[in-house]
């Protein structure tokens, strides 16, 4: 979050000084991002479900997922959430919401077929860490503040093609038109970036703390490799939503490029550390 403040303090700062406008860009540009982030907070939950196909479920809908959840959430102290399930024959699973309280999870059908009890069980407890830890709302917050930083780069390379540095007309230090250039055009990668570390990082903790909510990491690490295995693609994967996933639903990636550029930490390392757990 410290990193997310610096690089907006430092856009801000290029910004007015390419403009000569004052804050008033930078703070319009916090404004609607501010505005994107109540919706997002309110309503990205609904967003991400819609998106993903998921529909809500009760208990007599399907009592064996149904039960499996309340019973692992009542060893998490956690709230029920809604169930949701995907018609999807790959397996995956995601969590999402604003808090416990206000929580929701997507199974796809794939993942009931799939996978074994215990496998679904590592699978649950996983999504259910990611509540417990209040990961969904933290990469919300990472989320909206990647999109501010964008906005802002975005509205300053507008700004340079469409006339230049406004103001009193001096061409400024050079080495920092320079400077402020290359961050402006980087910054929304590097804020990417941060995003994805922060994702890949929640990820391992999901990980260890839903084994150590099973007492079997060995669950969650069989679930892994069948779905590293599984040759079913996600129907409707979505770049915006896969990082709430369990698994990258875009496989195919080299190591070098997940390791870089993946919402998820590689699937191997992932099952290695789990049966280190063992």
């Amino acid at each position: 979050m410290i990193l997310f403040i610096i690089l907006i303090s430092a856009l801000g700062y290029f910004l007015d000084y390419f403009t000569q406008a004052g804050n008033g860009l930078l703070i319009m540009a916090i404004i609607i991002s501010l505005a994107m982030s109540l919706f997002s907070y309110f309503s990205g939950d609904k967003v991400a479900l819609a998106v993903a196909g998921a529909k809500e479920i009760k208990s007599n809908d399907n009592p064996y997922v149904y039960k499996m959840v309340e019973n692992l959430c009542i060893t998490a102290g956690l709230p029920t959430p809604k169930v949701h399930l995907i018609e999807d024959k790959a397996i995956n699973a995601f969590a999402t919401g604003r808090d416990p309280k206000h929580a929701s999870l997507a199974i796809t059908t794939g993942a009931i077929s799939k996978l074994a009890n215990e496998e679904l069980e590592g699978v649950i407890a996983h999504e259910l860490s990611h509540i417990k830890n209040y990961d969904i709302r933290l990469m919300m917050i990472v989320i909206i503040l990647v999109g501010i930083i964008a906005l802002i780069s975005d509205m300053f390379l507008r700004l340079t093609f469409d006339g230049g540095r406004r103001g009193n007309g001096k061409s400024g230090n050079p080495i920092l038109l320079i400077i402020g250039l290359v961050l402006i055009i980087l910054s929304p990668l590097i804020a990417q970036l941060i995003k994805l570390a922060v994702s890949r990082k929640r990820e391992y903790l999901a990980d260890a703390a839903g084994a150590l909510l099973t007492r079997y990491p060995e669950g969650l690490a069989k679930a892994l490799e069948k779905i590293a295995n599984d040759p079913a693609l996600l129907k409707r994967a979505n770049g915006a939503t896969a990082h709430l996933y369990i698994s990258s639903p875009f496989k195919g990636t080299k190591k070098f490029l997940a390791n870089t550029f993946s919402t998820h930490p590689p699937i191997e390392d992932r099952i290695a550390q789990l049966r280190q757990m063992a």
